[in-house]
C-alpha cells in the first residue's frame, strides 16, 4: 500500500484540510498520511492545526505526525520557560526572535501578547491545554516505512537510525542536503523550503513554503514511484538530473 506525506504546515489549517481532501479523493479516508512536522508558528491557526491532527488520531485516522523544530518551542516555553534552542545561532529566545513566529502561535491560543511580559508565561500556561503540550512533547522524531523514512529535517549521513540525535533530526541542513550518498532508503523531509517538491534520488524535499506564500504539498510514495497529489489526481515526480 502506498503512503502519503504532507510538508511543513506552520499554522495553515485550511491548507492542511485541502491537502487531506486531495489525498482522500484518490485513496479514501483510510490512507496513511505522514506529516513531517512544523505544525506551529508563523501561520494563522497553530492551535487549530494541533486540534485537527490530534482529534483525527483520537478518532482512529491513520495519521502520523513527526516532530519539527518549531513543534518544540511552545511546550519548551511552558515546561522550561528560559530554554533557548541551541541550534539558534542568534542565541535568542523563541519569544524574542522576530522570525520564529511565537506571536502567531500564542495568539491562536488567545494569549494576549501585548500584556505584561513578566506574566506571559503564566498567561500561556493557563491558555494552552495540557493535552496539547503532552501531545507535542511526545511526537515521534521519525517514522519508518518500507518505502521511505519520514523525518522533519533529515538525518546525519552514515549514522544508524537508532544513533541519530534529536537536534539533527529536527535541524540538520548542509551536512544532509549536500550529501549525495545512498542512505539505504528514501528520506522524506521538510524543514528547508523549496519552490516545488524535489526528488534528489536519496531524499525527497516536500516543504514548499506554505506559510511563505507557497503551497502545502502532498505526495504519494510507493515501491514503484513518487507522485505529487494535485487537484486533478497524481503527477509523477522524477529524480532531478545531475547539474540541476
Amino acid at each position: 500500500m502506498p503512503v502519503f506525506a504532507i510538508g511543513d504546515i506552520h499554522g495553515e489549517l485550511e491548507m492542511l484540510r485541502a491537502a487531506h481532501r486531495r489525498i482522500e479523493r484518490i485513496a479514501g479516508r483510510d490512507a496513511e498520511i505522514v506529516h513531517v512536522g512544523d505544525l506551529l508558528d508563523r501561520g494563522p491557526d497553530s492551535r487549530g492545526v494541533v486540534d485537527y491532527l490530534r482529534d483525527g488520531q483520537l478518532a482512529g485516522r491513520n495519521w502520523v505526525v513527526v516532530k519539527g523544530n518549531h513543534d518544540r518551542f511552545l511546550p519548551k516555553f511552558i515546561l522550561e520557560p528560559e530554554w533557548i534552542d541551541p541550534s539558534l545561532t542568534s542565541g535568542r529566545h523563541w519569544i524574542d526572535h522576530d522570525a520564529l513566529g511565537a506571536p502567531a502561535t500564542l495568539a491562536s491560543y488567545g494569549v494576549d501578547i501585548e500584556g505584561p511580559r513578566w506574566t506571559l508565561h503564566e498567561r500561556t500556561l493557563q491558555a494552552v491545554p495540557r493535552e496539547h503540550i503532552d501531545w507535542l512533547t511526545n511526537l515521534p522524531l521519525w517514522h519508518l516505512r518500507p518505502e521511505a523514512l519520514f523525518v522533519h529535517a533529515g538525518i546525519r549521513p552514515g549514522v544508524d537510525l537508532g544513533d541519530q540525535i534529536e537536534q539533527d533530526l529536527v535541524w540538520i541542513r548542509p551536512e544532509f542536503l549536500n550529501d549525495p550518498r545512498d542512505h539505504g532508503i528514501l528520506v522524506v523531509h521538510g524543514h528547508t523550503p523549496v519552490k516545488t517538491v524535489e526528488h534528489h534520488g536519496n531524499r525527497l524535499a516536500i516543504d514548499t513554503g506554505a506559510v511563505f506564500g507557497g503551497t502545502l504539498s502532498a505526495v504519494e510514495i510507493s515501491d514503484e514511484a513518487v507522485h505529487l497529489v494535485t487537484e486533478d489526481g497524481r503527477a509523477p515526480i522524477l529524480p532531478l538530473t545531475k547539474g540541476r
